[in-house]
């Protein structure tokens, strides 16, 4: 059996919580073959961000066709992309249909409060991507509207589906909605509520690469939007409550990908 392959477009993690690091584990874990194009190269750990460096956009572009040249890449999710002419790359190679099943994961904050991202990078990927997966944080950014409640979170889910992408999800997993994380979807006219119970943890780096990973694998195996969403959800809560107790690192530590305290 030859397993489906799926990329990830991103930066590299040094502590291994998030980014590039995360999306293989996630990959791995969920039983597709990872490539990667690396984006930028971070100094970073549970603590914070210490330095980053972004790539030269003709390093990610021979990266991203050298991949595809060899591989049938069955989805694609992207993470930091950090720079609005890195964005460029990767979204001429969108719009020339060479990005299937994209999930674009708009990263522009760090856990630890870091920049990692422009507005106006995101805003180039997003007409194209069948699934866009903000946080509450990022969709104010790029909505410019405050979204800090569920109701907020359905008006910024619509909005940005109304600017280009297939379907949005709006992950709440910064709210507390009387102890629940609850995601908003929003595809096709239809808006979803996605619960379950929230996770007491300090173990939360990684958690929107970690999600966006899992959506993209489940769209490269085949499952509808709507079911790639809430399988992605469930392994994400599984993730946060595996690594619930853990002593990694003295600040906001990685997800249990693999299971290990299950």
């Amino acid at each position: 059996m030859t397993p489906t392959t799926v990329l990830t477009i991103a930066g590299s993690d040094s502590g291994g919580g998030a980014g590039i690091q995360a999306d293989l584990k996630v990959f791995a874990a969920l039983g597709a073959y990872g490539t990667s194009v690396l984006t930028a190269v971070t100094a970073q750990n549970t603590r914070g961000v210490d330095a980053v460096l972004p790539l030269p956009p003709r390093t990610v572009a021979d990266q991203l066709g050298s991949v595809l040249a060899d591989f049938t890449v069955r989805a694609v999710k992207t993470g930091m992309l950090g720079a609005p002419a890195i964005a460029d790359v990767v979204a001429d190679a969108a719009k020339d249909g060479r990005l299937p099943h994209l999930v674009v994961d708009p990263v522009l904050v760090a856990t630890s409060g870091h920049a990692l991202g422009v507005v106006a990078a995101v805003e180039r990927l997003l007409p194209y991507a069948k699934v866009a997966t903000p946080n509450c944080a990022e969709a104010a950014a790029i909505t410019g509207r405050p979204v800090s409640t569920v109701e907020e979170m359905v008006a910024a889910a619509e909005a940005l589906a109304a600017g280009g992408p297939e379907h949005v999800v709006v992950t709440g997993g910064d709210l507390d909605a009387d102890g629940e994380a609850v995601d908003v979807l929003h595809g096709g006219g239809v808006t979803t509520l996605l619960r379950a119970p929230r996770v007491r943890t300090r173990h939360n780096h990684g958690t929107g690469c970690s999600f966006s990973a899992a959506v993209a694998v489940r769209l490269a195996l085949g499952e509808p939007v709507p079911a790639a969403v809430a399988t992605a959800k469930e392994y994400v809560t599984r993730a946060l409550t595996g690594a619930r107790d853990w002593e990694l690192g003295a600040g906001h530590g990685p997800l249990d990908h693999f299971g290990w305290s299950a």
